[in-house]
C-alpha cells in the first residue's frame, strides 16, 4: 500500500441519502473524489490527468454542459482502463456511461444504474490499489 488507503466504501445508497441529506453537495463530493482518485491510481501509466471537478463545475455552464459530457466519458473511459490494466473482471466503460446516464435516463432508474455500476467499479480499482500499490 502506498500513502493513505483509498476509499473502498462507495455505494449507490449511500449516494442518494448523502445527496439528499447535503442537498446536492455531496454528488459534488462524490465525483471530484473520483477524478481525484483515478488520478493517483492511473496518472503514472496511462500519462493523463482528469481535470478537477471544481473546475469543471466553472467551466460546464459555458459549454452548456458539454464540457460535464465529456468529463464523465473520460472518467468513465479511465475507469475501465484501470480495471482491464488491473486485470479486474468487471464490465465498466464509457459506453456504460451513455448507455446508463444517458439513453437509461428515459427510463428514470438509469442514472442511479450508473452511479452503483461506477461505485463498485471504482471500489474494486481502489481495493486493489490499496493491497498491490502501483501495478
Amino acid at each position: 500500500m502506498y500513502g493513505t488507503p483509498l476509499k473502498t466504501n462507495r455505494s449507490l445508497g449511500r449516494f442518494i441519502l448523502f445527496t439528499i441529506i447535503t442537498f446536492g453537495i455531496y454528488s459534488l463530493v462524490y465525483f471530484y473524489c473520483v477524478g481525484r482518485d483515478l488520478n493517483t491510481i492511473n496518472s503514472r501509466y496511462d500519462g493523463k490527468k482528469t481535470m478537477n471537478f471544481v473546475l469543471l463545475m466553472l467551466v460546464a455552464p459555458f459549454t452548456l454542459g458539454i464540457a460535464g459530457l465529456v468529463w464523465m466519458h473520460r472518467i468513465s473511459d479511465r475507469t475501465g482502463w484501470a480495471l482491464a490494466h488491473r486485470s479486474i473482471n468487471y464490465q465498466f466503460n464509457a459506453n456504460t456511461f451513455w448507455l446508463w446516464s444517458i439513453l437509461g435516463s428515459i427510463i428514470f432508474v438509469g442514472p442511479f444504474v450508473y452511479v452503483h455500476k461506477l461505485s463498485t467499479a471504482m471500489n474494486y480499482i481502489c481495493n486493489d490499489y490499496n493491497t498491490r500499490g502501483y501495478q
